[in-house]
C-alpha cells in the first residue's frame, strides 16, 4: 500500500479519532488517504493555532490523543503556540505536519525549515519518518510516549515524497501496560509521616484531575478530614461542598489559601506541577516540610525538596495510604485553621452574589451566576487574561476537569477553539467559554468552524478595552500602567456575520436570562458582559492587608 495510506492505517489501529487541522500541498496524500478512512474524522479549522488548542482539549478531557495537522514551513511554525500549550498543561497530543522532499532537506529551498528541531523543546518527542516502513513503528511510540504520564505532544514529520512511497509494512497493535506503585515500605513511611503531623494540608495539582486519582483522593480526604488546596489546573479534584476543601490556590499574591499553608506543619502535594505555582511563592524559605506523591519524581527545586516520595500511579498511590489509615486508629490533626480559610474563603465567594444593579459588572457576580447554571455538570473553558485570576479563585467545580484553565504554557486564544475541541467529545454537554476581549480576538476566526460544526458552545466575552491582565500587574509593581487599551468591534454585527446567537448583558440582574439564553440555544452563541475590573485593585489592596484568621 502507499505509505500515507499505512499511516492512516496505523492511527486507526491507535483508535485517534480526530484531526484537526489546515492542510497544505505537502501533505495531500495523507489528506487523499484520510479521505478514505471509515473511522477517523479530519475537522477543518481557520487557523493552526485553533487546531493545536481543539486537540489540546480533546486530550485533557479524554486521556487520549487526538491530532492536529498543518503543513511545513509557515503552517507549522502557526501550530506551535498551542502545541507548547498542550505540552506544558499536560495533554497528551499527535502532531502531524507535512515537509518538502527529503531531496531538498538539505539545501536553502522553498518554506523548508527544521520543523523537528523547533518542535523539540516543546514536545515529548520529534521524529521525521525518513524511511516508509518505519511508519507503524513511529506511530506505536509517539502513542505511547504522548500518553504515558506526564503526558504530553509528540510530533510525526512526513517529507511529501515518503508519503507517496509503496511499503508492505502493516500497523503494530497496541499493548497496553500498568503504571508501576510505590513498595508497601514507602507507603507506610509515607503515612508514619502525616501520622507524625498536627497541621497537614494537602496541595492538589493537576494530576489529581487525571487516570482515577480524584476517586482515591477524596477516600483519603474523607478518611482524614485533610483538608485541600488545588491548584488551578486541579479543580474538581475535591468536591466544593465538602469541608475539608479550602478552593484555589496559585495567585501571585498572598491568598486567603495561603494562611492554611502557612500554618501548616506538612504540605502533602499531590499531582503537583511545578509549572502551575511556584514553591517559592508559598514555601519562601524553603523550610516548608513536603512529602509528594507522583507519577514521576519530583523536579529539583529549593523551595520543594519532598522528605519523602510516592512515586507511580497517583490513584494507587493514594489507595495504599487509604487501605493504611483503615488499618489503624485514625490521626487527629488540629483543623482549625483550614476551618478558618474555608470560612473566609466562602465569605467572599458570597459577597456580590445578590449585586443585580451594577454596570459595569462585578467578576464575582458574574462567575457566581455562571457556576449556579454549570457547576454540576457542565463545563467551563477559561481563556487567559485578568479574568483567569477570577474564574481560578471564584468559579468552583464538582467533577474533576469540568473547568479547564491554561496554566502551564499560559496561551491566549485558548477558550474559543477548546470549546470547540470540548463538543467534539460531548456534544450534548453544556459547555462556556469566558474570554476577555483580547484573548477572544486572537482566535476569533474560529467562530466560521463552530458554526460550521453547529457546535453547541456558549463563548462569553468580558469587555475592558484593553489587556486587563498586564494592567493589573504593572499597577501591582509601579503603581501606573503602560497604554494598554484598544477598540473592538460592534459585537452583535460580529455574532450575525458569523451566525452565531447573541446576548448583551446591561446590568448584574440581566444575566441569569441571558445566560440561561445563550445555555438553551443549540449552537454557539456570544454573550457580551461589561466587567468591572476596578475590582482588580481592590482585590490586591485587600491582599495586601491580609491577616490570617488564627
Amino acid at each position: 500500500m502507499k505509505a500515507s495510506d499505512l499511516f492512516v492505517r496505523c492511527l486507526e489501529t491507535e483508535k485517534i479519532e480526530y484531526v484537526f487541522g489546515v492542510p497544505g500541498e505537502e501533505n495531500a496524500d495523507f489528506m487523499m488517504s484520510l479521505e478514505n478512512s471509515s473511522s477517523l474524522r479530519f475537522v477543518l479549522c481557520r487557523h493552526e493555532q485553533g487546531a493545536a488548542l481543539m486537540a489540546e482539549v480533546y486530550g485533557r478531557l479524554t486521556g487520549t490523543p487526538s491530532a492536529c495537522l498543518s503543513t511545513l514551513g509557515p503552517g507549522a511554525t502557526n501550530l506551535i503556540t498551542g502545541v507548547a500549550d498542550a505540552n506544558m498543561d499536560r495533554a497528551p497530543m499527535l502532531v502531524l505536519t507535512g515537509q518538502g522532499s527529503t531531496k531538498r532537506l538539505h539545501k536553502e529551498s522553498h518554506q523548508i525549515m527544521d520543523v523537528v528541531k523547533m518542535f523539540e523543546p516543546v514536545t515529548k518527542w520529534a521524529e521525521t519518518v525518513i524511511h516508509e516502513d518505519t511508519i507503524p513503528e513511529i506511530i506505536r511510540k509517539a502513542v505511547r510516549v504522548a500518553r504515558t504520564e506526564k503526558p504530553g505532544a509528540v510530533l510525526i514529520e512526513l517529507p511529501e515524497d515518503v508519503a507517496k512511497r509503496d511499503t508492505s509494512a502493516t500497523p503494530i497493535a497496541p499493548v497496553r501496560y500498568r503504571r508501576p506503585v510505590a513498595a508497601s515500605a514507602a507507603v507506610g513511611e509515607f503515612a508514619a509521616r502525616i501520622r507524625q503531623a498536627k497541621r497537614p494540608v494537602i496541595l492538589a495539582g493537576n494530576g489529581c484531575v487525571r487516570k482515577r486519582a480524584s476517586k482515591e483522593l477524596r477516600e483519603l480526604v474523607g478518611i482524614t478530614g485533610i483538608g485541600v488546596l488545588n491548584t488551578f489546573m486541579g479543580k474538581g479534584a475535591v468536591d466544593p461542598d465538602t469541608p475539608e476543601c479550602l478552593y484555589t490556590i496559585g495567585l501571585g499574591s498572598k491568598d486567603i489559601g495561603t494562611c492554611a499553608i502557612d500554618a501548616a506543619d506538612l504540605v502533602i502535594a499531590i499531582g503537583f506541577d511545578m509549572v502551575e505555582y511556584h514553591p517559592h511563592l508559598w514555601n519562601p524559605e524553603g523550610s516548608k516540610p513536603v512529602v509528594s506523591i507522583d507519577f514521576l519524581p519530583a523536579e529539583i527545586d529549593e523551595h520543594f525538596n519532598p522528605e519523602c516520595e510516592l512515586v507511580g500511579d497517583i490513584a494507587d498511590n493514594i489507595a495504599a495510604l487509604v487501605d493504611d489509615f483503615r488499618n489503624s486508629p485514625a490521626p487527629s490533626f488540629d483543623t482549625s485553621q483550614q476551618a478558618a480559610t474555608r470560612r473566609d474563603m466562602r465569605e467572599e465567594l458570597f459577597e456580590h452574589a445578590a449585586d443585580d444593579s451594577a454596570n459595569p459588572i462585578k467578576p464575582q457576580k458574574v462567575l457566581f451566576e455562571v457556576e449556579k447554571l454549570y457547576g454540576d455538570a457542565g463545563l467551563l473553558l477559561s481563556d487567559v487574561g485578568a479574568h483567569k485570576m477570577w474564574i481560578a479563585r471564584h468559579y468552583h467545580c464538582r467533577t474533576p476537569n469540568a473547568c479547564l484553565i491554561p496554566n502551564g504554557f499560559c496561551s491566549m486564544g485558548f477558550a474559543l477553539p477548546g470549546a470547540i475541541g470540548a463538543s467534539m467529545v460531548d456534544p450534548d454537554r453544556s459547555i462556556i467559554s469566558i474570554c476577555g476581549d483580547a484573548g477572544f480576538l486572537m482566535n476569533v476566526q474560529e467562530m466560521e468552524t463552530a458554526k460550521r460544526l453547529n457546535s453547541n458552545i456558549t463563548v462569553m466575552v468580558w469587555e475592558d478595552h484593553a489587556y486587563g491582565l498586564i494592567a493589573w500587574k504593572q499597577a501591582q509593581e509601579f503603581g501606573r500602567h503602560t497604554d494598554l487599551a484598544f477598540g473592538n468591534p460592534d459585537w452583535h454585527q460580529l455574532a450575525s456575520a458569523f451566525g452565531w446567537h447573541y446576548e448583551q448583558v446591561q446590568s448584574g440582574g440581566d444575566l441569569p436570562e441571558a445566560l440561561k439564553a445563550a445555555h438553551d440555544h443549540r449552537g454557539p452563541s456570544l454573550v457580551l458582559v461589561p466587567i468591572d475590573y476596578r475590582e482588580n485593585q481592590k482585590l490586591t489592596d485587600r491582599l495586601g492587608e491580609l491577616t490570617c484568621s488564627i
